[in-house]
């Protein structure tokens, strides 16, 4: 079974990740490139990719000419995808668990605005096909 495993970011996430002491954001670092190397040691990667930050996204939509157009970033979205893993493992467990080891990587203790940080971990099977749909 093959799940995404997603970070997700509040929408001040990255300045307050960049806003972290050097070695919290050294040992973060370290700690996702330690986690990604197990998995793909044990066979259970299938794919992870941390993403830019999101003041470069783009919401492209279709015009009334046919032709596609672009728009800013997402004004009303509270979180954003910060980064992935696919995994291929034997149970929705699994996956549970692997997005619970994400949570122990090290992290600025308090946001900017002194809330403590809160990482939140989406999982979520990945349909093999439409008779998935069914």
């Amino acid at each position: 079974m093959k799940y995404m495993i997603m970070m997700n970011s509040p929408r001040d996430g990255y300045a307050q990740f960049m806003s972290w002491p050097k070695e919290i954001l050294g040992a973060h670092f370290a700690f996702m490139n330690t986690f990604t190397d197990k998995l793909r040691s044990a066979g259970e990667l299938v794919g992870a990719e941390g993403l830019a930050s999101p003041v470069q996204a783009k919401a492209v939509r279709l015009g009334k000419n046919g032709k596609p157009v672009t728009d800013g970033v997402f004004p009303e979205t509270k979180e954003f995808l910060a980064g992935y893993w696919i995994v291929d493992v034997d149970s929705p467990q699994r996956a549970n668990e692997i997005a619970g080891e994400v949570l122990a990587a090290p992290h600025g203790e308090v946001t900017t605005d002194g809330k403590p940080f809160e990482m939140v971990i989406e999982v979520r099977e990945i349909l093999g096909g439409h008779e998935d749909l069914e």
